[in-house]
């Protein structure tokens, strides 16, 4: 780490004091396989306390990633960097999230209003559906009457009038509906696309970077100092992605390496400089260290760096606390008071027992010392119970040693007051295990500074007056991390790849010509990284034992110093979009064929002929002669240089004989952009443009008779 740079390994703390605000704009982000490295530059006159808040940082950084330096020779550096969470209420939110959850709610009851009216319009339209004339009932002994045409054919027109008045409004409610539903569908795509950088509720949450400023002495108050800070989010992910544009007669073309980038770190990346990289950001880089083995006498072990002894008369400091004398108590064995109120200190165990007071510890029943300390490997070095400055137990209040904590300012219990407990079997207490000799051995956590706590005078004795880490845990920063990687689980478009699958064992970074713009919308968006210079060239391949088709390929050959990883390549030829193809990694060197399509200007025709013979002093070898004609013609405007494979059998077995009489030649799969399989055979011709050629090949495969099957020999 430089001198100018100082890196935070604790949790958020509040810094005490107004420093002085400067706001923070984001400049450049470097977006690793998983997650990003972003960076803020931000100006202002340092104030002469040297303490700067760095305001605009996203709620979903990693504190630990956390790094700050002066840009320029001031003679300033940052000699603490520390996190500060604040809230304040927001006075509106228009164009916020907020805003538009209201509209997706409004246009829901509106949609949910529309299709009600629809329904009650369907059941009219069913209750004028199901009027119909009903002859009244006649009785045995009744005459026949007339049937009242004109009542029933009134009753028809009313029906049919009635319904074309009902259907005429169900077809205007269906159409409001239709639209009420995708105004509802829009918005909704709107709200699940929002950018996170916008507050979700009515109170905005703020995280700052408090640092301390210093330099050598001279007064630099009014002095204008960039400060540049970085940290590290999740929530980030990219694949690559290619555009190959050609022209067909040219021997060049240009590849375009674009990214797809997808983030939810919380802030929009407006106008940053973008890089990509395809290293692990969690991966960690310090190199082991390896001990020596000496032959002698044994050394002292060094002492851990920014460790001290404590202060001697830790324990005068809490003398007039406890001549203050006894805490008033109510019935219940409550302790009253403003006292009472106070929150657990660090080294309380935050549960109360039996009538204790919350955030009380409960008395040392069992005889054993209250585990933790300064650094728990060596409690003396701390001024633990070894230490000539700690403080004697004292004996604890009559009445209370069950159920309540010492009472305010009275002795707190001995350790050795109350015997501990006989355990099962009758089996004595083992002593505790003696200190480690030497040094202590800190870990992280202890000697991360910032978020170290003061224990106070209702702690333990031995905790009384001294450091501990904190044990506090934001779990609204780990919520908001959580929610952000889970952008890493998007479906990737066609044909990607994630950069560490086709990187492999290298890493490689590919930094944007121009600044982009990337929302935090957990989507997908597209931006140009840079052209990347390639050589390429026009080949048409055929098989025509297969098909008796010629296709056009573009081959492609790496020639930069870095890999292009493996993504989807949209190929356009003369101006226009063929086709979206697959193109692998390819090393430094590397040579790719990328498919085109048929050529339907180059034609191609193969005849086979089979001829069965015998051979040897006694006819004992069959010979299995075959001849292949191929006939090629360029109706192309431009020359066209045609690879034609063939195959001819491999075999194992040494008796078996496959002798060739062609021009052709076998593939130098070493050099090509391909593997080819065994027994391949190709013929290169360049064809003038209009020009027509033949090709011959013969081989014949000689089987002794003793190998041969019957009826087995014979080839198409």
């Amino acid at each position: 780490m430089t001198a100018g740079t100082e890196r935070t390994t604790g949790t958020a703390g509040t810094a005490t004091g107004t420093p002085g605000t400067w706001g923070s704009a984001l400049d450049s982000v470097v977006v690793y396989a998983q997650g990003a490295l972003c960076r803020r530059l931000a100006r202002g006159a340092v104030p002469s306390d040297g303490r700067v808040r760095v305001t605009g940082l996203p709620r979903t950084l990693d504190p630990g990633s956390l790094r700050a330096r002066v840009l320029g020779a001031s003679g300033l550096r940052v000699t603490e960097a520390r996190i500060e969470v604040g809230a304040e209420p927001l006075d509106t939110d228009d164009g916020s999230r907020d805003a538009l959850r209201h509209e997706v709610e409004r246009l829901r009851d509106a949609a949910s209003a529309v299709r009600g009216r629809r329904d009650r319009q369907l059941g009219l339209i069913a209750e004028a559906g199901g009027l119909h004339p009903v002859a009244p009932a006649r009785k045995r002994d009744d005459p026949h009457r007339r049937t009242p045409v004109d009542a029933w054919l009134e009753l028809a027109d009313f029906v049919d009038a009635r319904l074309a008045g009902l259907h005429t409004r169900l077809d205007e409610l269906e159409e409001a509906l239709e639209h009420a539903d995708h105004a509802f569908d829009v918005a909704s795509d709107r709200l699940a696309r929002a950018s996170d950088d916008a507050p979700p509720a009515h109170v905005e949450t703020t995280v700052s970077a408090v640092l301390t400023l210093a330099g050598d002495g001279s007064d630099a108050e009014a002095e204008d100092v960039e400060l540049e800070v970085e940290y590290g989010v999740p929530g980030a992910v990219w694949v690559p992605a290619y555009r190959l544009t050609h022209r067909q007669g040219d021997g060049t073309g240009r590849l375009v390496l674009r990214a797809s980038v997808a983030q939810r770190t919380g802030e929009d990346w407006t106008g940053v400089r973008l890089a990509l990289a395809t290293a692990d950001l969690r991966r960690r880089t310090d190199l082991p260290k390896l001990r020596s083995i000496r032959i002698g006498r044994r050394q002292e072990a060094p002492a851990p760096s920014g460790w001290r002894e404590p202060p001697t008369g830790l324990a005068d400091l809490f003398t007039g606390y406890e001549a203050a004398g006894p805490r008033p108590l109510t019935a219940g064995g409550f302790a009253v008071g403003a006292a009472a109120s106070a929150p657990a200190m660090a080294g309380d165990t935050g549960m109360a027992v039996g009538g204790a007071a919350p955030g009380s510890y409960p008395p040392p029943s069992t005889g054993l010392p209250v585990p933790g300390g300064a650094y728990g490997a060596a409690p003396d070095a701390f001024g633990g119970a070894g230490s000539p400055d700690f403080a004697p137990p004292r004996p604890a209040a009559p009445g209370l040693a069950r159920t309540a904590r010492p009472a305010f300012g009275g002795p707190p219990p001995a350790h050795a007051a109350a015997p501990a407990p006989a355990p099962p079997g009758g089996m004595p207490v083992p002593p505790p295990p003696p200190p480690v000799p030497g040094p202590p051995q800190p870990s992280a956590d202890d000697l991360d500074y910032a978020s170290l706590v003061l224990s106070g005078p209702d702690g333990p004795g031995e905790r009384r007056g001294r450091l501990f880490p904190g044990t506090g845990v934001d779990a609204v920063a780990v919520e908001y991390r959580r929610r952000a990687e889970a952008v890493a689980f998007l479906p990737l478009p066609g044909h990607a790849v994630r950069p560490r699958e086709s990187a492999g064992s290298f890493d490689h970074r590919f930094d944007a010509v121009a600044r982009v713009d990337v929302p935090s919308d957990r989507t997908w968006h597209t931006v140009t990284v840079a052209e990347i210079p390639v050589g390429l060239r026009t080949e048409y391949v055929c098989a025509p034992s297969v098909e008796q088709t010629v296709y056009a390929t573009l081959v492609l050959s790496n020639a930069t110093g870095q890999a292009l990883l493996a993504g989807p390549v949209e190929v356009t030829v003369d101006d226009e979009f063929l086709l979206t193809a697959a193109l692998p990694t390819l090393a430094p060197g590397g040579v790719s064929r990328v498919g085109l399509g048929p050529a339907e200007g180059i034609r191609v025709t193969r005849r086979a002929n089979l001829r069965e013979s015998t051979a040897g002093l006694r006819n004992n070898v069959t010979v299995l002669g075959h001849h292949v004609h191929v006939e090629l013609a360029n109706g192309l405007k431009g020359p066209a240089a045609v690879e034609v494979r063939e195959r001819v059998p491999v075999t194992s077995d040494p008796d078996v004989r496959i002798e060739e009489d062609a021009d052709w030649a076998a593939p130098d799969d070493g050099a090509g952009p391909e593997q080819h399989a065994p027994g391949t055979r190709i013929w290169r011709v360049e064809l003038p443009a209009g020009a027509t050629t033949v090709l011959d090949g013969r081989y014949e495969i000689r089987i002794p008779a003793g190998k041969a099957l019957v009826g087995g020999n014979r080839r198409s």
